[in-house]
């Protein structure tokens, strides 16, 4: 699908978009441009959602079921790594107007005027909680209301690094594991370090490329039982463009489910019709200098692949398409013929 857009100039210029995912897995330019422009808290709040209702469909058959709860991470509103959340968000579809001088007076004689300064003496430290998902066994007159079988967390930018928020994300999430719980933790952030130890570091700084044996996404399951010292902890890496995996949560007894975590994924995405939104094939995604080499030659390949079909007049919405085993350079060279 050929999108139409606001570009410079106040031109329409279009882009190459679709409503399907057309990677395989997560979508590297919508997560690349989440982690450079904000946003996340959009898609965590609906991916939990739609994580949520297959989870509950996977579990009320074994007899178990999930439920959202209020999630171990924090989102400050004075820290400028995420967008603050609002109730209702007014948006100017008009493509001039915005960057027209704003009327310095409203008409009201009986408004107290202040100097915004003034007014605002203090930075906003109050909190917006994501959610997380608990998994509850179920008993004969109901859900047991007791302490949850498992835990999810979908991570967010704010709660990794070195920050506080992410320090007191680390130290909740240990509590939870000491107690006993089974801890799920899914990392679809390349921009930022793990939060786990012996784990081969993907992160890039200062013009280092990541690790050849690195990987950008994880999901974690973290079983500390019988006993925390003899617990396991056990780690689904993968790499971009492939399906997100399949994990088995252990549960009470000998009670396991393997979950598809690509399904909500994808029908997050689509649903949600971020593709349409946010995502353009024929532009390289935003700090893909932040990917591994590896990773950057699938992208590439990605591009190539949806631009060609794009060019062709396929449906983009019958994609993800086979892609070629070209070499960085050489996708991007074709990549950049297409401009």
């Amino acid at each position: 699908m050929v999108c139409a857009s606001w570009g410079r100039g106040y031109m329409m210029i279009s882009r190459v978009c679709s409503i399907k995912n057309q990677y395989h897995g997560i979508n590297a330019h919508l997560h690349s441009y989440w982690q450079s422009m904000g946003g996340w808290h959009s898609f965590h709040g609906n991916h939990i959602a739609d994580l949520l209702r297959a989870l509950r469909a996977a579990l009320l058959p074994m007899g178990y079921t999930a439920d959202l709860e209020t999630s171990l991470q924090v989102r400050r509103l004075d820290q400028p790594i995420d967008d603050p959340e609002s109730d209702v968000t007014i948006f100017d579809p008009h493509p001039i107007r915005p960057f027209l001088p704003a009327s310095q007076n409203i008409p009201d004689a009986n408004l107290l005027v202040l100097p915004v300064p003034e007014v605002l003496q203090e930075p906003p430290l109050s909190e917006n909680e994501f959610a997380a998902i608990a998994i509850y066994k179920l008993v004969h007159r109901g859900r047991d209301q007791g302490t949850p079988v498992a835990w999810v967390e979908l991570l967010s930018p704010a709660n990794k690094g070195g920050s506080q928020d992410a320090i007191t994300y680390r130290e909740k999430r240990s509590h939870l594991i000491h107690s006993g719980l089974v801890f799920v933790e899914l990392d679809y952030l390349h921009e930022s370090g793990s939060t786990l130890g012996r784990l081969v570091n993907y992160f890039v700084r200062r013009r280092q490329s990541a690790k050849a044996d690195a990987h950008p996404y994880r999901i974690a399951v973290i079983d500390p039982r019988p006993n925390f010292d003899e617990g396991k902890a056990y780690i689904a890496e993968f790499d971009v463009d492939q399906p997100i995996p399949t994990v088995t949560i252990p549960l009470n007894g000998d009670d396991l489910v393997a979950f598809p975590f690509d399904q909500p994924y994808q029908k997050t995405y689509t649903e949600t019709l971020y593709g349409l939104e946010l995502v353009d094939y024929s532009q390289l995604p935003q700090h893909f200098d932040r990917y591994s080499p590896a990773d950057q030659a699938r992208i590439a390949n990605r591009m190539v692949a949806v631009l060609q079909a794009a060019r062709d007049g396929v449906d983009l919405e019958t994609g993800p398409f086979p892609i070629s085993a070209l070499s960085l350079t050489a996708a991007l060279t074709i990549i950049e013929a297409h401009k």
